[in-house]
């Protein structure tokens, strides 16, 4: 792993400008060609899409031999999700329905080492195949380790600050989809983007990094200037699509 995946947590906390794209194909081939692109993260969705451990760890493998920053969108927030997410060697987690501190803290607890948190194990990729000393795995893991949890509840609109400023939370993205549909709006109704800018001003005055998806790339301005930093726009399947599509367009 090199300098790309060990910086990826301070640079996003310092709320240096981050896009990435979700991966939703389970297949190490498409996350190496991905991993040649110059975006800066990738998330491995195996929260919507047909992810085993097994190629959530095959795709992972590909991204770090590219020095590629991965995060894994956990299907839940149980503390098996998270260690086998971060023993694979993914740089952090991105973890859906967040709606409580109380919920945060157990995440946050789970994603690192000590009383009650991650299980060790000197054996896993993250720790090089027991090539890095017990203290030498803690000190990188505590500092690289990336958590992320995501706003998409009615249930957490009330606690956002209180979920933002646990330690160890280092930012949150909204789930705009999700809120959306709890809301019984569409993704651009104005109620909805205001709920939107309320959480990203909400999570700026706690000095927590604000990540999100934006179906309209040309909001991306807008929400900068709302305290947002982070973006994960489109998939792979998307882009696939879209140039398939460009191709057909050669039709006339």
């Amino acid at each position: 792993m090199g300098e790309r995946c060990e910086t990826f947590r301070n640079r996003l906390i310092a709320g240096n400008h981050v896009i990435g794209t979700f991966l939703k194909t389970p297949s190490p081939i498409v996350a190496e060609v991905m991993s040649l692109s110059a975006l800066d993260v990738f998330c491995i969705d195996t929260e919507h899409a047909p992810f085993g451990r097994l190629e959530t760890d095959q795709c992972i493998a590909a991204f770090r031999a590219a020095d590629a920053p991965t995060l894994v969108r956990i299907a839940d927030d149980s503390s098996t999700e998270i260690r086998n997410a971060l023993d694979c060697g993914a740089t952090g987690i991105l973890v859906p329905h967040v709606t409580s501190p109380e919920q945060a803290q157990a995440i946050a607890k789970s994603a690192h080492y000590g009383d009650g948190g991650r299980g060790f194990a000197g054996s896993t990729r993250a720790s090089n195949y027991t090539t890095r000393s017990i203290s030498e795995h803690l000190s990188a893991s505590e500092a690289q380790t990336t958590v992320i949890v995501q706003i998409e509840d009615l249930a957490a609109l009330d606690n956002v600050a209180e979920i933002a400023a646990v330690p160890g939370i280092d930012a949150i993205f909204v789930g705009r989809i999700d809120l959306a549909v709890s809301m019984n709006q569409s993704p651009m109704d104005e109620q909805l983007i205001a709920t939107v800018r309320r959480i990203c001003e909400t999570a700026r005055d706690v000095d927590v990094a604000v990540g999100m998806f934006t179906p309209d790339t040309t909001e991306i301005p807008m929400w900068n200037d709302c305290g947002a930093s982070f973006y994960l726009l489109g998939s792979d399947q998307g882009m696939i699509l879209n140039g398939a599509n460009a191709l057909a367009q050669l039709h006339g």
